[in-house]
């Protein structure tokens, strides 16, 4: 957790998973679709807007509307969902150097996308700001 006292933010320990990711919208009313599934990390939200569905790249036909390029980071929790600041620690020293994200919770932790061309930029930010990348 932060300490509200001196403002320090919580320190994480993030790693890079394998793989090249990509962003997949579909309609909101569609099935998801069998290839979502598989190996790696898969996040399916559904709004009344679209489906998206993050997933190994090789995965997404080619015919489906989709950003690809994206490399996938695990944060090493669980953490408990009273820790406040965990996503924001990690977030805010790529946001202030221009560095898009997209980021996914789950019950226990977080994933942080970033695309693969801003991945030698956004490392050693990360490590400045204290988080150790194993």
């Amino acid at each position: 957790m932060s300490d509200p006292i001196s403002g320090t933010a919580p320190k994480v320990t993030i790693r890079a998973l394998a793989g090249d990711y990509a962003i997949a919208r579909l309609d909101p009313a569609s099935a998801i679709p069998s290839w979502a599934d598989g190996e790696g990390f898969v996040s399916i939200g559904r709004t009344e807007e679209e489906l998206s569905i993050v997933c190994l790249a090789m995965r997404v036909p080619a015919d489906v509307r989709h950003d690809g390029d994206w490399a996938a980071f695990k944060f090493q929790g669980p953490f408990a969902f009273n820790e406040t600041g965990i996503l924001l620690s990690v977030i805010r020293p790529l946001s202030e150097n221009g560095i898009g994200i997209f980021a996914v919770s789950t019950f226990d932790t977080d994933y942080l996308l970033i695309k693969q061309a801003d991945v030698g930029e956004a490392l050693p930010l990360l490590k400045a700001a204290g988080h150790t990348l194993s």
